[in-house]
């Protein structure tokens, strides 16, 4: 075995990273990693794949003015290769790529610097890169950033993406025709013949896989034994949230069939075009993405349960993000610690509707991000964020935060609505800065006459059908993510074959009488048409020539209007109506939220009545081929009465 100093060999088509535990070899100078040596395992990564399809970063981006989320997708090839640190601790090496106006048109207006770190004693090796747009050059859009690596076919079968999410996984040929049958999304394919008939009958869909940023830390996967190779685990560790889109609660891809791992930076899943990052004519911008570090490990002698990979992988994970931010990165654009400056404080919230005194904002999500206007943090995407959650007393602390300037930004689970603070946070090296106490006032005009669900951001309380038999997928049976099953939007009209769902306040169970969204309904000659849902209540009296308020929170909605009347379904024009919204398609890549909206309607008394009253929700939109996955969750409704007078 070789010393455990980090070793460079440059050879004229490829360079190794050895530090004596595993060898990376990287093409040169496009900076693709062909093969990872480890464990007696010549390499971990598909060799039948051309060496450009093994481990790469890529792109996808569109010309400006483009609509949409799709676009060229590009992998990122080095056109020089750079040696910037060797020592016995440590070789970091660059692949960079220089655009010029000679590109325009057929690549993305990106200066890209990939960089490579293998440590001493470290079983794994870092990756991360450096983009650049340079004021002068074209604007244009960036729906998607990520890093991939396949893995061997033959080897790895066991994924893991959570403690309750992991499980035997379809080879890829079982997703090809004459083995698996192409659903609608076609992500999706049921197993109609699959190598291994014990998944036969079951659906495959990467995006039963997804994870929110805030638990998405490590995922990977677990080789078979063999008699000559011992369980090996190949893992992706993303130590930090802040160089990834969206906040804490933000939706990302994780392992795939393939085997396939990703590290993504940048994706419009879950929000839709409301993320792509959109460069401004003479608009400049530079972003670090990473580092994430693909760590390996190995059952230790007499060791026999591989599972016990994954618990290691969740060790080490922890030792990442407590080293985060690194010290070692050579690229003066990543920003070390003492560059780096605090925040402090305490939330609390006041609803004199809840509680007389100030309310602790307990697990509260409280973050830094680029200024912008209230719930801004959720479609940003050109800067980094910074988010944490308050402790029990509503404490919270923001470490590790890069110099510049920011906007604070909170929501708390069971209020609805955000804080935002535009006063300007500008962060210097070394500034600890304790903001006191702070004190949030969600909307609120008047006492909850009722409510249905819980204001969190997610349609996860209401009813979340069983899946139809024929679209399983086994891990989800009886597991607190049911909603992540195939074909849930089908069960609709099933359950609803004659007229829509009505919810009596007062009878009706949220988590039984509630269906998780509100699709559409296909008719009988196979088109869809909108849905309109009853919300019945009773009110004792009504307060003349006063104005009730409806609060209506949406955790998703995908290309839908909806609009409200009361009282009279003819009401024409609706009471109020959202327009055209949202593009997040969450209903059929299986999220329970996408992007949260909150609309704050008045109801003038006029429209109520003394004893039984009818609020009409419409989702009016059915167009087009994925008409059946236009539609809403709901977060959270409540209806509040008149505004509270004082009386000092």
């Amino acid at each position: 075995m070789s010393s455990q100093v980090v070793q460079l060999h440059v050879k004229k088509n490829h360079v190794v990273l050895d530090n004596g535990i595993l060898q990376v070899y990287l093409s040169n100078p496009d900076g693709f990693v062909t093969r990872i040596q480890y464990n007696g395992i010549d390499n971990l990564l598909e060799a039948l794949n051309e060496k450009n399809n093994r481990g790469y970063w890529d792109l996808v981006w569109s010309e400006a003015g483009s609509t949409g989320t799709t676009g060229t997708s590009e992998r990122v090839v080095g056109t020089s290769f750079k040696v910037i640190m060797e020592t016995e601790e440590q070789v970091e090496i660059s692949f960079t790529r220089i655009w010029d106006q000679s590109l325009k048109g057929k690549q993305s207006a990106l200066n890209i610097d990939k960089r490579y770190v293998m440590l001493s004693n470290s079983s794994g090796f870092y990756s991360y890169a450096i983009f650049e747009h340079l004021k002068e050059w074209p604007a244009f859009n960036i729906p998607q950033i990520r890093i991939v690596y396949k893995l061997r076919k033959d080897k790895f079968h066991y994924m893991a993406v959570a403690d309750d999410r992991q499980r035997l996984m379809p080879l890829p040929d079982d997703r090809l025709p004459g083995r698996g049958e192409e659903l609608v999304p076609p992500e999706a394919v049921l197993l109609v013949n699959p190598v291994e008939p014990e998944f036969t009958g079951e659906v495959d869909d990467k995006y039963q896989y997804s994870s929110e940023n805030i638990n998405l830390k490590v995922h990977g996967w677990i080789s078979t034994e063999s008699e000559t190779n011992p369980a090996t685990g190949f893992w992706v560790i993303i130590p930090s949230n802040e160089f990834r889109s969206g906040g804490l609660v933000k939706q990302n891809l994780t392992s795939h069939v393939g085997p396939i791992s990703l590290a993504m930076f940048l994706s419009a899943h879950y929000a839709g075009e409301d993320i792509v990052l959109k460069l401004q004519p003479n608009e400049p911008w530079k972003k670090v993405f990473g580092p994430t570090f693909v760590y390996l490990n190995t059952l230790l002698d007499g060791n026999e349960d591989p599972l016990e990979l994954w618990e290691d992988a969740k060790y080490q994970m922890n030792k990442e993000v407590q080293s985060w931010p690194y010290d070692f990165p050579a690229s003066d654009d990543f920003q070390k610690p003492n560059q780096r400056g605090s925040v402090c404080g305490t939330l609390l919230v006041r609803d004199r509707c809840v509680s007389d005194e100030c309310i602790i904002a307990q697990g509260a999500y409280i973050g830094l991000a680029p200024p912008g206007d209230v719930g801004s943090w959720q479609r940003e995407c050109k800067g980094y964020q910074f988010w944490t959650k308050a402790n029990k007393e509503g404490y919270f602390l923001i470490n590790n935060i890069r110099s510049g300037d920011y906007n604070l930004y909170a929501w708390v689970p069971g209020f609805i609505g955000e804080y935002w603070n535009n006063g300007v946070l500008k962060i210097t090296s070394g500034c600890e800065i304790n903001l006191g106490d702070i004190i949030y006032e969600p909307p609120r005009d008047g006492p909850t006459l009722w409510e249905i669900g819980i204001p969190d951001r997610s349609a996860a309380e209401f009813y979340v059908p069983d899946p139809n038999p024929k679209f399983i997928n086994k891990l989800f049976i009886d597991h607190p993510d049911k909603f992540r099953q195939f074909g849930l939007w089908e069960r609709y009209a099933e359950l609803y074959p004659d007229e829509d769902l009505i919810y009596t306040v007062g009878i009706s169970d949220y988590t039984k009488d509630w269906f998780y969204a509100q699709v559409t309904r296909k008719k009988y000659d196979g088109s869809y048409q909108g849905t309109t849902w009853q919300i019945k209540f009773n009110l004792d009296d009504v307060e003349a020539n006063r104005i009730y308020k409806l609060r209506l929170a949406l955790a998703s909605a995908n290309v839908s209007e909806l609009q409200v009347r009361v009282n009279d379904l003819k009401q024409d024009p609706p009471l109020f109506t959202t327009g055209v919204i949202g593009k997040d398609n969450a209903i059929a890549r299986h999220g329970i939220h996408g992007l949260y909206w909150l609309f704050n309607i008045d109801v003038s008394s006029i429209l109520l009545s003394q004893g039984d009253n009818t609020i009409f929700l419409t989702q009016a939109m059915a167009t087009g081929p994925l008409a059946l996955f236009q539609g809403i969750m709901y977060d959270y409704i409540r209806l509040e009465g008149p505004k509270y007078v004082s009386s000092h």
